[in-house]
């Protein structure tokens, strides 16, 4: 692709400009898998470029944020660190670069511009291959780079990665979203939904295998959409080992050799057909806890929110892939007190939580995004209100937490080993299929193995075991 081409131009350019500089570089990530992904990819850049990683920002000649937007702390989280900036850049010249959601708002980049005039680059999601086109500008011609499309991206293959691990890794699968959730600003920052080539993924994975990667999760705003756009559109894709939606290409890569779990974020209820559930339960590498957003317990709540399905739909899913798909576990997202939601339609989400007794529940309190229909809603919940719901619905899933930890303890579990204990460096960690962490005792050389380990106690947030 002659846009990559041309910007391997600008990678060597700039090694050149930082040739026996011992240049350095730090990198803030905010949000989801899929900016973690891009994070990796821009490391991957920076690196190529002569860089390397500093452990403290006032050493660093680079600092780079890859910003979210879809809760409003991310906004204070960058205006905070930006501050803190300030007199690092007039000692030392940092040049500063802001990347990621954040910069597809345009209320966002104009305060940027008008209260942070010290920032030198500003990229958004669909030029983020451009990197260092936009960093040579930036060192060599001294100019402020502004380097944003309103348009969708194009999805671009052959950028250099840098993981943060060598035991699992992200893969994206797609990029943007069509769904326009209320709440949700999302496909406004990302774009429409489009998908990779078959062979690019399957070829991505392949190599991960080959260099001793053992776990792939599969990204997407709406994975199980997978090619669904390119076959309404008639837009062409290559044929390759038979994928031509999720289903398949879930089939596909449990086939290749080397790869011991597979696990994908985030799907949507209203997508989740059959030939997924299927393949899901005749993979034997797909992980069986599974993400089913769930956001509100109520069908009034879930209409406003744009969902496009029921709470009695969402029960009948969870039914129906419980029948199928054994020792199926499942992972949530809620949202407590969307515009208009009463306190009876909050306690049908208690209701289906019960129900469903989720492994994990992922809780965020509603907080407006400008942009998105649920801004302009004037039926806003009162903050203490949706507090006082956070803090019963929190108690609820900690109290199942605890009572589904005790059903693994004296069990074996199967553990993919990731590597030292973050908080006990004499410990190792790893998860299970169900995305427990477990920590034990054992020698470093079990690192990337996938080990039997019996489970001794728990401790809510993670359980303790022997191998």
């Amino acid at each position: 692709m002659q846009d990559v081409e041309t910007q391997k131009q600008y990678v060597e350019k700039v090694k050149q400009l930082n040739e026996n500089k011992n240049r350095k570089y730090t990198i803030l990530t905010m949000g989801c898998q899929l900016n973690e992904n891009d994070s990796e990819k821009l490391c991957g850049m920076i690196e190529e470029m002569g860089y390397t990683r500093a452990e403290n920002q006032k050493d660093a000649d680079l600092v780079v944020f890859n910003t979210c937007c879809v809760r409003e702390n991310a906004e204070d989280k960058l205006f905070g660190k930006l501050g803190e900036l300030k007199k690092i850049k007039e000692s030392k010249g940092t040049i500063i670069a802001i990347g990621g959601c954040m910069m597809q708002e345009k209320h966002i980049t104009e305060k940027l511009k008008q209260s942070y005039p010290y920032v030198d680059i500003i990229f958004g999601t669909h030029t983020l291959y451009r990197f260092p086109e936009d960093l040579y500008k930036a060192i060599e011609e001294k100019k402020k780079i502004e380097d944003v499309l309103d348009i969708d991206g194009k999805i671009y293959e052959g950028l250099p990665i840098k993981r943060d691990s060598n035991v699992k890794a992200n893969v994206t699968i797609m990029n943007g979203c069509n769904n326009f959730c209320s709440y949700c600003i999302v496909p406004y920052v990302r774009g429409r939904e489009r998908s990779r080539q078959p062979r690019e993924i399957i070829e991505e994975i392949m190599h991960l295998a080959e260099n001793g990667y053992k776990e792939v999760t599969l990204l997407g705003q709406n994975v199980n959409s997978y090619l669904r756009v390119e076959k309404e559109k008639n837009i062409p894709y290559e044929q390759f080992e038979g994928i031509n939606s999720f289903a398949t290409l879930l089939k596909a890569v449990n086939n290749i050799n080397g790869i011991e779990r597979i696990r994908f974020v985030s799907p949507h209820p209203k997508d989740f057909t059959d030939d997924v559930i299927d393949a899901i339960a005749s993979s034997d590498k797909v992980c069986k806890l599974i993400h089913l957003p769930l956001q509100s317990g109520n069908t009034k709540v879930l209409k406003e929110m744009n969902r496009k399905y029921t709470k009695e739909q969402y029960l009948h899913l969870v039914e129906k892939m419980k029948s199928k798909i054994p020792n199926l576990k499942l992972s949530t997202d809620i949202i407590v007190g969307f515009p208009g939601e009463t306190e009876e339609e909050f306690e049908d989400t208690l209701d289906v939580v019960k129900k469903v007794n989720f492994e994990q529940v992922f809780m965020f309190i509603y907080s407006k995004r400008v942009g998105t229909p649920g801004y302009k809603m004037t039926n806003q919940v009162p903050e203490e209100i949706k507090h006082e719901r956070f803090n019963r619905l929190k108690e609820l899933v900690e109290s199942q937490i605890e009572e589904n930890n005790k059903k693994y303890v004296g069990t074996t579990q199967k553990v993919l080993v990731e590597g030292e204990s973050k908080t006990n460096s004499k410990m190792l960690s790893g998860r299970t299929d169900s995305n427990k962490v477990v920590v034990f005792e054992a020698d470093k050389n079990l690192i990337g193995k996938l080990i039997d380990v019996k489970i001794e106690s728990e401790h809510k947030w993670y359980l303790k075991g022997v191998i």
